[in-house]
């Protein structure tokens, strides 16, 4: 009757549904001297729990935390450098002269030939990109021919 009941506990606790006390009583069935054989294997699994529990930890651990005074001068140091760094960046980037020619033109004939030019530039250009359209139009008209 016993051996039934803590084979139903064993089901019961591989499949997670075991409450506190069915476990208490796995694990007292376990650790003590009379286990069936049948259930042997099951023994390691119950029994490793007591065996943690009378684990110590007996290593001493060192809680002095002195750094060298090398690391704490090495560390002032780098911050000393990238503080530094960073203000010459700023102080350059700052102090710098603006250069204020915006491509103004005092006569307006100069001013009206260089803006046909830069025009001309970008007609070219956009003429460049209708060409291209013309190479997908002819695609778009091949696929409507070919998928009808």
């Amino acid at each position: 009757m016993a051996l039934d009941r803590i084979e139903k506990l064993i089901e019961k606790y591989f499949e997670a549904e075991t409450t506190l006390a069915e476990e208490k009583e796995l694990k007292a069935y376990f650790s003590s001297e009379n286990v069936a054989p049948p259930l042997e294997q099951y023994k390691a699994i119950f029994g490793y729990t007591a065996q943690a529990k009378q684990e110590e930890f007996t290593a001493a651990v060192s809680l002095n935390s002195k750094k060298s005074n090398l690391v704490v001068w090495i560390s002032v140091a780098a911050s000393v450098v990238v503080l530094l760094s960073v203000g010459l960046f700023t102080f350059n980037h700052y102090n710098q002269p603006v250069n204020e020619n915006y491509g103004t033109y005092d006569d307006p004939e100069v001013a009206f030939r260089e803006t046909q030019k830069a025009l001309e530039m970008i007609s070219q250009s956009v003429n460049e990109g209708i060409g291209s359209m013309n190479y997908l139009s002819e695609y778009e008209q091949s696929k409507n021919i070919i998928f009808k």
